[in-house]
This record gives C-alpha cells, sequence and structure tokens, in this order.
C-alpha cells in the first residue's frame, strides 16, 4: 500500500499562515477511496431487478458493461474538470463555476441533508444489521425503544456507535482516516475475491445457467428490448453510483491534476471487473428466474454454492463492504461542507480547519451528528429515494457544464482533456436527462418531495449569503 505521508496542500505556506488541509492522499489511496465509495450493499441485492425485465443471461451481464462504460463516459467529463479545478469539494467547485453560486448552493444542500447523511445513516445500520445476522446480540429483532412512527433496535444504536467511530477517525486525521478505509477496503476486496474464486472452483453451480435458450434478444421486439434494458439500468446506475467521491477531496489529493483523472478511470475500471465478477458468479450459482426471486442474492448464492452455514458468514462480507463505504463517505463528505462554507453559504465554523489535526473537524461532527439524527428517525432510506433523481440530474448538469466551461473558461489550464469530446460526454448527457426525466414521469411523487427537500435550502442560502459577504479565509 502507498504511504499516506502528509504534505503541505499548499505551496509556500507561511508559518503565520491559517492551518491548510494536507495533500496526503496518494493514487492507490484515490483509486481505493472511489472503488469503496461505489462498492456498498448494492451488488449484494440488485440482481433481483436487473434479472426481473431481463430473463436472459448475456443481457443480465451486459447491462452490467454498459453501465460501466456510461459510468466512465462521465467520469471521463468529470476528470478534466477535476484537472482544472483541483480543489476540495469537488463537483461542488465545478457546479459553482459553470452556473453559479445558487445552483451550486443547492447541490451541496442536498448532499448534506438527505445524499451524504442518509448514506452514512443507511450504510452503518446495515452494517450493523448484517452484523446481527453472525451475532444475534445486535440483531434487529432486538427493540431498545419505541414511539410513535421511530422504532430504535440494537443494529440502530451499533449503527450510532460505528458513525462515531468513522467520524472520530477522521477528525483526528486524514492519515488515519485514510488508513481505516483503505484496510476496511482491502478485507472487502479479499472477501469478495475468495467468494468468485471458491464459488467457481469449488462451489455446486452449473456452467449451463449461462446457456442462450432463444437468442440475445428472447424474440423481444427492438422497443420493448431498449425498455427492459432501461429499467435494468436504474439499479445498474444505482450501484455504480459514488465515483464522485474523488473530487470531494481533490484538496487533499498528491498531484490532484494528474492523479484525479487516473484515480476516476482506473476506479470504473475496477470497480466494472468486480462487478462482472460477481455476477457472473451469481449466474452461475442459480438461473435467473432464481435470481430474479430472491431479495439477498449473494446469501442465495452462497447457500447454493456452499452451504447455508456460508451463507450466514457471508454477511460479515456485506457488513464490512457496507462500513468500508460508510468510511469513505464520512471522509470526503464534509470536504463539501467546508467548500460552501468557505463561500459564505454555509455554516461558518465548517470552514475552519483543525490547526492540530489539519482536517475540517466541524464539518465532520456536523456531519457524523446529523447522520446520527438521520439513523434514529429511521426515515433516511426514504429521504434518499426522493433525492436519487437529483443526484443524478446533478451529476447530468455537471457534464454539461464540461461544454459551458470549454466556451466560457478556455484559459484555464487543462492537464487532461476529456477522452472523446464531445461525444462521449454527449452520450452521458443524452443518457443522464432521458433517465432523470423517466424517473420524474413515472415517479413523480417521489420527485416532487426530493424537489421541496432541495428548495427548503433557498431561505438558508439567503440568509447566509446576506450574513456572509465574503468568503471566509483558511
Amino acid at each position: 500500500m502507498e504511504s499516506t505521508t502528509i504534505a503541505p496542500a499548499t505551496e509556500n505556506q507561511s508559518s503565520t499562515s491559517q492551518p491548510t488541509l494536507v495533500r496526503g492522499l496518494s493514487l492507490l489511496d484515490s483509486v481505493l477511496l472511489l472503488v469503496s465509495g461505489i462498492i456498498g450493499s448494492s451488488i449484494f441485492l440488485t440482481a433481483k431487478d436487473i434479472a426481473g425485465p431481463l430473463p436472459q443471461p448475456m443481457l443480465f451481464l451486459l447491462v452490467w458493461v454498459i453501465g460501466g462504460v456510461v459510468s466512465l463516459f462521465g467520469c471521463v467529463a468529470f476528470a478534466e474538470l477535476g484537472s482544472m479545478f483541483p480543489e476540495s469539494g469537488g463537483q461542488y467547485i465545478y457546479l459553482r463555476e459553470a452556473y453559479g453560486d445558487v445552483v451550486a448552493f443547492l447541490y451541496g444542500w442536498m448532499l448534506f441533508t438527505v445524499a451524504n447523511g442518509g448514506t452514512i445513516a443507511a450504510l452503518s445500520v446495515a452494517s450493523a444489521a448484517y452484523t446481527g445476522q453472525v451475532f444475534p446480540i445486535v440483531s434487529q429483532q432486538h427493540i431498545v425503544f419505541s414511539m410513535a412512527s421511530v422504532t430504535v433496535t440494537r443494529a440502530h444504536l451499533l449503527g450510532l456507535l460505528l458513525i462515531a467511530i468513522l467520524t472520530y477517525v477522521n477528525v483526528v486525521g486524514l492519515r488515519w482516516g485514510a488508513l481505516l478505509q483503505n484496510v476496511s477496503t482491502l478485507t472487502k476486496f479479499l472477501a469478495m475475491s475468495a467468494f468468485v474464486v471458491l464459488g467457481l472452483a469449488v462451489g455446486k453451480g452449473d456452467w449451463s445457467h449461462f446457456h442462450t435458450q432463444t437468442g440475445l434478444t428472447m424474440g423481444l421486439p427492438p422497443r420493448q428490448l431498449i425498455s427492459a434494458m432501461g429499467v435494468a439500468l436504474i439499479a445498474v446506475f444505482w450501484a455504480y453510483d459514488g465515483w464522485v467521491y474523488i473530487t470531494w477531496v481533490s484538496g487533499e489529493v498528491k498531484e490532484p491534476r494528474r492523479n484525479v483523472p487516473r484515480a476516476m478511470v482506473l476506479g470504473i475500471l475496477a470497480v466494472g471487473v468486480i462487478y462482472l465478477a460477481m455476477n457472473v458468479t451469481y449466474v452461475y450459482a442459480l438461473p435467473l428466474k432464481e435470481i430474479a426471486a430472491h431479495e439477498t442474492i449473494a446469501h442465495a448464492t452462497a447457500a447454493a454454492l456452499f452451504s447455508p452455514g456460508a451463507a450466514i458468514w457471508l454477511s460479515l462480507m456485506i457488513a464490512v463492504s457496507c462500513f468500508s463505504a460508510a468510511a469513505t463517505c464520512t471522509l470526503s463528505g464534509a470536504r463539501v461542507c467546508l467548500a460552501m462554507a468557505k463561500d459564505g453559504v454555509f455554516f461558518k465554523r465548517m470552514a475552519v480547519i483543525h490547526p492540530r489535526w489539519r482536517t475540517p473537524a466541524f464539518g465532520l461532527i456536523g456531519q457524523g451528528l446529523w447522520a446520527g439524527a438521520l439513523t434514529l428517525s429511521g426515515r433516511y432510506d426514504q429521504l434518499y429515494t426522493y433525492v436519487i433523481y437529483g443526484m443524478v440530474l446533478s451529476y447530468t448538469l455537471t457534464v454539461i457544464g464540461l461544454f459551458v466551461l470549454r466556451w466560457k473558461r478556455p484559459e484555464i489550464p487543462r492537464p487532461y482533456r476529456c477522452t472523446g469530446y464531445p461525444w462521449l460526454p454527449g452520450i452521458y448527457v443524452l443518457m443522464g436527462t432521458a433517465w432523470t426525466l423517466n424517473t420524474i414521469f413515472t415517479r413523480p411523487k417521489e420527485a416532487m418531495a426530493g424537489t421541496l427537500i432541495v428548495l427548503i435550502g433557498v431561505p438558508g442560502y439567503l440568509y447566509w449569503k446576506h450574513s456572509s459577504r465574503r468568503p471566509v479565509v483558511e
């Protein structure tokens, strides 16, 4: 593993200047951060949603390849933006430069209130719940407190403890936060590799599950096939979500103009290989009709390949995977709050860098407290469902921002220029727009609720903008 030795984030820092973030993330750290942020619990759960509309082995696997390729189209656009603005805050900075403060603030508000806080809460509780499958003492069946619509179980309490640990470790230094992320990520990789290798080598599967009976399209008319692929891609894009995390910590990456673009491309390629290997293992273990019938496909696969007992211990692998993803979200999410506060459109205290630990300590603590509140509320999954279309919309707007900034700011150095420009980012924009519109039309209530959550931030923006006329200086 490459060292996470701390180096100054800015050159020529004087002894009298305010404390700054440190550039302590190597290329390996950055790749692991991106991969860990993407691979949480979805790869263990989404196969049912894909096998349903696509009951054909080759199409089932092909849609994962398509999802990775489309995500890569978005990554190469973000990579150019990352080489232009190597600052903490990432996508928030890109939106600000392309569209102005308001759009950037609403994106950051959505992240803090729902996306990041909800993700940390959901992953921490999921990690605790899967741990409870092996150690019943922390099972969700044990209710500690219940009142009205709020129910707190031992799994929720363990989730709160995990949030506290993740927050503390990241507060006391980037090196410790990166170390925790790397160790948990590599542990997850080893467990998944063992699952795939042992499953294919000695598991009780059947290669006949890959056989195509009636051709690639199963006789489906093109329109119906496209519709089925579109439905399946919803789950696939969800599984690939998280590659933006590395942009949020650009201000702490060594040689960011070079390493952020490289980490994004290498990370997506690594995730694509891992996802394809896991899904090949699922198909080897079970025919697609059975895959479509199981909510927890990883458990069903382990039971089919090995034994029912192995499915229980697989829960630990999923628990580690969720914990690793929560660690990544904790480390990176607070950097967006930092960028917003420095622009004077968020709590001023969150712009402060701790003089000893050189981390956005107050941003991390605020993020942890809010994630804990969402954990106790039990509403984090529902809230995230409301804003998922807004997240995809933000990615689409950012890629459009690449075109805007090519015209608006041609003088900015671009050490990396988007591969396949304008075609590859153009394809991503078309697909992202179609996906967003489809979500709005098919789930209007959720889209409306998500829009209202975002717009609630407008009074806050006006207040912060009025009370802080200039950015807070580090």
